[in-house]
């Protein structure tokens, strides 16, 4: 699991006499209300009817019973793991998680003990799926922090399967904590050696009271009424400060989602005269362009929007996939049209006020509130909700009975572009289900890229094709899975370039450029001739190539995207352009030595026909400039 990041102050606390979750240390009806503890960054929010759904279904499937089965207010707060992972909150506890686990593919309940307290007590457990008893004598050692030992189980689900999630439950069939199989269930049977469960979360076992259910959302807004007032009364002097400060047009960016929502209906309550923009990136859920134009409607302004059309699929052959690292289709898509938008209805520019909020990221939660978008450049950029979390944010769309986009009631907790790579796995498989032929569009075209560049199915199954350099934990499970994550195929393209530039709106300062070749680079090979020395300080790794020039660096992959980093658009592009160039050398070396005799510090040897640099490289360049590759193969 990822390390735990405050963006904030943990604001989910609980109101035992109104039983429902509260925004602080007091309830609209005046008791004192018991803070929850919870996973940080803690951005909170309300399960809508289908995640209720799918919680019991999962619990079904798992323990053949449901988790939660009658009305009353559920809370989600997203937890730090490889993919998707949701705290469940009810009556003022975490009684569990879903996650979604890439190895499987599939969701998984990992319960608390007051979940596993609320399946199990006051029920015959033999009615039940995945539970192990244990002996009596083995009871204090697992209290004790051990692990289930095979020769100290007394009974166990016989279809329990390995690596699976169950319930230890005393001899006398009382819950004593929650953990992992590391053996089948018929296996435990046996008594044999070994680990049976490896338990993780254990307690004495006690009587579970479960408060009386029928509590809606129209009764949470009541019991914060004053904590959504404050932020609301804060971000109304926002707004109105920042609008008559800046002298601009005012605009709202109303991107479709819930927090450019919350910041129309703020902007609404303080000003009359501004305008609706949205960039229509060609990849928007269709409930989402929809949603925009009736939101426009329903609040009678003016919708300034452009759109992309096909563009990202123009380019996505150029490009390849985008990734994490490598997110070519904002600029493509994204960035490129706003600027038009702006350019074409602001002579001078505009203010936009934007739905950003510190709890979504590290990078959101060191912004400042207002600045000037250092890509769109005639435009000051505005976040009245900043310190909101989601639960602020969807109290007040329920308090005003806002016209929200019913993608969030389907599972969605992000709205965006449908195939983003910073999406979760959870999500592409969600989009199988309420979009089909779209999902179908993104798998076939990653099937055949893969097909291309020599990677399997189970590679784009495991949503590996977001990421160039995967991190630690899916490369684990990629090694377990024998997936191939490194291109290796022939390149028998004409190494076509394409690039592009523009601020990174997820990322602070400088300016990025992202680039393909169109088809495989081999990182071996670039490695072997030292070609990068001639831009900067190189260095590599399985299936990437870095090389540092001052305060610029560029990275290589082995699927022939590139990226770049530099203060200003000058220096991305000039060090994409020598790094273009370099690896053209590499691969397209002829061994005709005009290089050799190029080099001042005589770094530049000859060896099997290839140009090598060696270490004592100056970077100064000058052998880029003469070689053959360079002018005649660019």
């Amino acid at each position: 699991m990822s390390k735990p990041l405050y963006l904030g102050e943990l604001l989910l606390y609980w109101c035992s006499s109104c039983k429902v979750p509260v925004l602080g240390k007091e309830c609209s009806c005046g008791a004192k209300t018991k803070q929850v503890t919870i996973t940080p960054p803690g951005d909170i929010r309300p399960a809508f009817p289908y995640e209720i759904e799918l919680i019991n279904k999962i619990s079904v499937e798992q323990f053949n019973a449901p988790l939660i089965t009658d009305q009353r207010t559920v809370v989600l707060n997203k937890s730090p793991y490889d993919d998707r992972m949701e705290e469940i909150i009810v009556d003022g506890e975490v009684i569990g998680s879903i996650r979604f686990e890439l190895e499987k593919l599939k969701w998984t309940l990992l319960l608390r003990i007051n979940g596993a307290r609320r399946i199990f007590d006051n029920t015959d457990y033999k009615t039940l799926k995945n539970w192990v008893v244990i002996d009596a004598g083995a009871e204090k050692f697992i209290l004790g922090g051990a692990s289930v030992l095979a020769p100290g189980i007394k009974d166990a689900d016989p279809s329990i399967l390995e690596a699976e999630e169950v319930v230890v439950l005393t001899h006398e069939g009382k819950v004593l904590g929650v953990g992992r199989t590391r053996m089948n269930g018929e296996k435990m049977l046996e008594r044999g050696k070994g680990v049976g469960v490896k338990v993780r979360f254990k307690e004495e076992p006690a009587e579970i009271t479960v408060p009386e259910g029928g509590q809606t959302w129209d009764d949470v807004v009541k019991a914060n009424e004053s904590y959504i007032n404050d932020f609301i009364e804060r971000s109304h002097k926002f707004i109105k400060n920042v609008s008559s400060s800046v002298d601009r047009p005012v605009t709202v960016s109303y991107s479709g989602g819930k927090d450019s929502l919350a910041v129309l209906h703020l902007v609404s309550e303080c000003l009359d005269d501004y305008d609706l923009l949205f960039a229509d990136t060609g990849i928007e859920f269709p409930e989402t362009v929809k949603n925009v134009h009736d939101v426009a409607e329903a609040y009678g302004k003016p919708l300034n929007m452009i759109s992309s059309g096909e563009a990202f699929w123009d380019s996505v052959d150029s490009f390849g996939p985008p990734s994490v690292e490598v997110r070519w289709c904002c600029k493509v898509c994204k960035l490129g049209p706003i600027t038009q938008i702006i350019n074409d209805n602001y002579d001078n520019g505009c203010l936009t006020f934007i739905g950003q909020r510190k709890y979504e990221s590290d990078t959101r939660a060191k912004s400042e509130r207002v600045w000037k978008n250092p890509w769109v450049g005639n435009q000051v950029a505005a976040a009245p909700i900043q310190n909101w979390t989601a639960m602020h944010v969807w109290l007040y769309i329920f308090k005003n009975d806002l016209l929200y986009n019913p993608l969030y009631g389907e599972g969605y907790d992000r709205i965006g572009c449908w195939l983003c790579p910073s999406c979760s796995v959870a999500d592409l498989y969600r989009l199988k289900e309420t979009h089909p032929g779209m999902e179908k569009k993104l798998n076939d075209y990653l099937l055949s890229y893969a097909e291309r560049m020599g990677l399997s199915e189970e590679w784009v199954k495991h949503g590996f094709w977001r990421w160039k350099d995967l991190p630690a934990q899916l490369k684990e499970i990629a090694k377990k899975k024998e997936i191939n994550l490194v291109p290796n195929c022939e390149n028998e393209h004409n190494l076509h370039f394409t690039v592009t530039t523009g601020y990174r709106p997820c990322k602070q300062g400088g300016i990025s450029a992202e680039g393909g070749f169109d088809g495989p680079v081999d990182i071996n090979r670039l490695e072997l001739t030292g070609m990068l020395e001639a831009v900067g300080k190189s260095s590599y790794m399985e299936g990437v190539a870095m090389v540092t020039d001052g305060e610029n660096r560029a990275q290589v992959f082995a699927s022939g995207s590139v990226t770049a980093r530099g203060d200003s658009d000058r220096d991305a592009r000039r060090l994409m352009k020598k790094v273009e160039l370099s690896v053209r050398r590499a691969l397209l070396c002829s061994g005709c030595g005009v290089c050799v005799g190029k080099c001042q510090s005589r770094s530049i040897k000859m060896k099997k026909g290839l140009a090598i640099i060696k270490d004592k490289c100056t970077h100064c360049g000058q052998c880029i400039d003469v070689c053959p590759v360079v002018k005649f193969n660019s």
